[in-house]
C-alpha cells in the first residue's frame, strides 16, 4: 500500500500550545492512516491532547459551550475514551455528556482545495461545531461520519468543538458489551463514551470521491462503483490496478451525475488465501479535462465463500472454520486498540495458535484490524454491537447503523460472514412476531446490500428460517457431554439440540443449513502473576492448573472432531477481558499456554 503523507501542526488548546503535539507523527497516538480501504495522500491527524469537560448537568447546549463561552477544565488524549487509562483520565463512572475542544490550523499547502473533517467513531450521539457554527450531528457509536468544512475554515486557528451524548443505562441503544451499571460484572465490561477512533482532516479537489464499492469475481473481473461529492460535467473515473507494484490492468469511464461504474479485468488473478492475503492495490483518480481532481488508494482480493448442505467452500475448496472469539478490549484503552502493533499481535498470535479467523464479538472493529486481517489472510465474522431491548426506536437505530457498518466494511476480503444479532440481544421475546420479522428483515436487508457473503440472522439460538449457517452456542464442560449431545445429528431428520434456549423459534423448522459451533469452551484459568479482578469467573468453573485446562480443551476438540455435521467452531476466547478470565491469553496479552500446543489441538479439526 502507498504510504500517505501525514502532516503535523502546532495544536492549540484554549490558546496554549501543547509541546508534545509538535514532536512529529511518532508522538501522536494512533498516528497511522485510519482507513487504508479509502486512503488519501494529504491528510492531517487530529489525535492527541484536546481540552475536555464533563457536562453532568447537561448545561453545555443551553450555555453555548460550542461558542467558546466555557473554558474546558480537563485534558484528554484522543482517540481514547475518558473511561480508559490511556486517555489520561481513567474515570469509569457515569458521565453521559462530554465535550471536546481544540484549535486546528489547515496547512498552507492545502490552499485552494476543499477540506473534509472525518471521525472514525464517536459513541453514541455526536454534535460538531467549527468556529461556533454547527456542522451537523451523527447517531451511532460504531460508524464513521464526515463534514465538508471548507466554507467555515479561516486562516490561522479554527475552533473545533464536539459534544458526545452516550446514555449509559439506555438498553435500547446498540452498545455491545458496554455495561449499563457502573461496575463491570459477568459478561459486561467498562463503557466507551465519546471519541474512540481517530479524528482527521483530508484535502480533496473541488469534486471528489466520497465512497467506492469494489466487487471482484473469481474470473478476474472487478467493478468499481463510485459516488462523488460536488460532481461536475465531463468528469472521468480512472482505475489503475497493481500487484506487487506492477500495473496489471487499468481503465476509465465517463461519469454521469454523482455516480460512476467502471469494470476492468485481471488475467489469471491470484487468489486471496487463508494465511496469505494476496491483495491488489488500486489507484482511483477523478479527472476533468485531463487534470486530476482527486486520488484515492484502495485494494481488494479475489476470494469466494459459498455454502451447501455439506458445509462451506472457500475458493472452491472445502473450508473448516477454526475461529476464536475476539472481543477487542485492552486494559489500557478498552475498545480502542492501543496501537497498530497491538492489532497485529492479536491476529498473528491467533494464527500461530492454529486459528484461521475470528468472530469480532459484539463490536464493530477498528478498520485497521480489518486491514491487517486482509493483509495476513485472516477470516473475520463481521458483527454488530447489539442493544438489549426491543421497540420501534431500537429498530430504527439498529437498522441505520447496521447499513453504515455494511457500507464501511463491504470491501474487506477477510470478512466472510455477517452476524447482525447475537443470542437474541435486542429481540428478547421471539414469540413476538414483530421480533421474528426483525430477524428476517436483517437477513434480507444484509443480502440486498451484500449477496456475496454468508449471513447468520441470530447467532447462538432461536433461529428462524432465514440463515445461511446454523450457529449454536454450547458451553458443555467436557468432550463426553458434547459428543453425546450432538451424536444425534447423524440420524436422519435429527432435531437440533437446545442449549440455554431453544435452537429454533417456536413454529419454525430447521432449514438444513450447515451447523457452526460458534461459541464453546470458555475454559477459565488464572495465570500465575497475572492480576485477577474481583468477581473473576469462567464457564463451568476455573481450572487450577494449565494441565487441567489443556486436558479439557483437548477433550472438547476431540469430541467435535467426531461430529461431521459440525463444519466449524469458534472457541471462547482469545483474551481475558476484565473479570472474565477464560482467555487463551491474559488481558495484557501474555499466553497462558504453549502456543504450539494450542495449534496442535486446533489441527484436530479439518474438513
Amino acid at each position: 500500500m502507498q504510504i500517505a503523507r501525514v502532516l503535523c501542526l502546532a495544536v492549540v488548546l484554549a490558546g496554549a500550545p501543547v509541546a508534545a503535539a509538535a514532536q512529529g507523527p511518532a508522538a501522536l497516538p494512533r498516528a497511522e492512516f485510519p482507513n487504508p480501504q479509502f486512503e488519501r495522500n494529504d491528510w492531517l491527524n487530529l489525535n492527541g491532547p484536546w481540552r475536555f469537560a464533563f457536562d453532568d448537568g447537561d448545561a453545555g447546549l443551553r450555555e453555548a459551550w460550542y461558542a467558546g463561552r466555557r473554558r474546558f477544565d480537563r485534558q484528554i488524549v484522543v482517540p481514547f475514551a475518558f473511561e480508559s487509562p490511556k486517555s489520561g483520565i481513567g474515570d469509569p463512572t457515569f458521565h453521559p455528556v462530554v465535550w471536546y475542544q481544540r484549535d486546528v490550523t489547515v496547512p498552507a499547502a492545502w490552499k485552494g482545495r476543499r477540506v473534509l473533517l472525518k471521525f472514525g467513531a464517536v459513541d453514541y450521539h455526536a454534535t460538531v461545531w467549527l468556529n461556533g457554527q454547527k456542522l451537523g450531528e451523527h447517531e451511532g457509536g460504531s460508524t464513521p461520519f464526515a463534514f465538508d468544512v471548507t466554507d467555515l475554515m479561516k486562516d490561522g486557528g479554527n475552533a473545533l468543538v464536539v459534544r458526545a451524548y452516550d446514555p449509559p443505562t439506555d438498553r435500547f441503544v446498540p452498545r455491545g458489551k458496554q455495561y449499563w451499571k457502573e461496575k463491570s460484572e459477568s459478561i459486561f465490561y467498562t463503557r466507551t463514551t465519546g471519541i474512540w477512533q481517530t479524528v482527521w482532516l483530508e484535502a480533496v479537489g473541488d469534486s471528489y470521491l466520497s465512497h467506492v464499492r469494489t466487487t471482484p469475481s473469481m474470473d478476474g473481473a472487478v467493478r468499481f462503483d463510485a459516488r462523488l461529492g460536488r460532481p461536475a460535467p465531463d468528469q472521468v473515473l480512472r482505475a489503475t490496478v497493481r500487484y506487487n507494484g506492477a500495473v496489471v490492468t487499468r481503465g476509465e469511464t465517463t461519469i454521469d451525475g454523482s455516480r460512476a461504474s467502471l469494470g476492468v479485468r485481471v488475467i489469471d488473478p491470484l487468489e486471496w488465501q487463508i494465511g496469505q492475503g494476496r491483495l491488489y492495490d488500486v489507484t482511483l483518480e477523478l479527472l476533468r479535462g485531463g487534470t486530476v481532481l482527486d486520488t484515492v488508494q484502495t485494494y481488494y482480493g479475489y476470494r469466494e465463500v459459498t455454502v451447501d448442505a455439506k458445509g462451506l467452500q472457500f475458493n472452491g475448496r472445502r473450508l473448516y472454520l477454526r475461529m476464536v472469539l475476539d472481543q477487542g478490549y485492552w486494559p489500557e484503552s478498552l475498545l480502542t486498540p492501543p496501537s497498530d502493533e497491538a492489532i497485529q499481535f492479536d491476529i498473528k498470535t491467533s494464527q500461530a495458535m492454529g486459528f484461521n479467523g475470528a468472530r469480532k464479538h459484539q463490536k464493530v472493529e477498528d478498520p485497521r484490524f480489518l486491514y491487517w486481517a486482509d493483509k495476513l489472510g485472516y477470516l473475520v465474522s463481521g458483527e454488530m454491537a447489539n442493544a438489549y431491548q426491543y421497540d420501534d426506536q431500537y429498530v430504527a437505530r439498529f437498522t441505520r447503523e447496521w447499513v453504515e457498518v455494511l457500507e464501511r466494511d463491504i470491501n474487506h476480503p477477510s470478512i466472510v460472514m455477517w452476524i447482525p444479532i447475537n443470542e437474541s440481544w435486542g429481540t428478547p421475546n421471539l414469540r413476538d412476531r414483530r421480533q421474528q420479522a426483525h430477524l428476517k428483515a436483517n437477513y434480507w436487508l444484509t443480502k440486498s446490500l451484500d449477496p456475496s457473503r454468508l449471513v447468520i440472522e441470530n447467532d447462538g439460538w432461536e433461529h428462524v428460517d432465514t440463515t445461511d449457517v446454523f450457529g449454536i452456542h454450547d458451553y458443555a464442560r467436557t468432550g463426553d457431554l458434547l459428543q453425546k449431545k450432538y451424536a444425534v445429528l447423524d440420524h436422519p431428520n435429527a432435531r437440533i439440540p437446545d442449549n440455554s434456549r431453544a435452537a429454533l423459534v417456536p413454529g419454525y423448522e430447521y432449514n438444513g443449513s450447515p451447523i457452526f459451533l460458534s461459541e464453546f469452551g470458555g475454559i477459565a484459568y488464572r495465570a500465575p502473576g497475572s492480576p485477577v479482578p474481583e468477581g473473576a469467573w469462567g464457564y463451568s468453573g476455573v481450572e487450577k492448573t494449565p494441565e487441567d485446562a489443556l486436558a479439557r480443551l483437548k477433550g472438547l476438540y476431540e469430541a467435535i472432531a467426531t461430529v461431521p455435521r459440525i463444519i466449524g467452531v469458534c472457541y471462547t476466547q482469545l483474551t481475558d477481558v476484565e473479570q472474565e478470565i477464560n482467555g487463551l491469553l491474559t488481558y495484557d496479552r501474555k499466553p497462558k499456554f504453549d502456543v504450539t500446543t494450542i495449534k496442535a489441538i486446533n489441527d484436530l479439526l479439518r474438513p
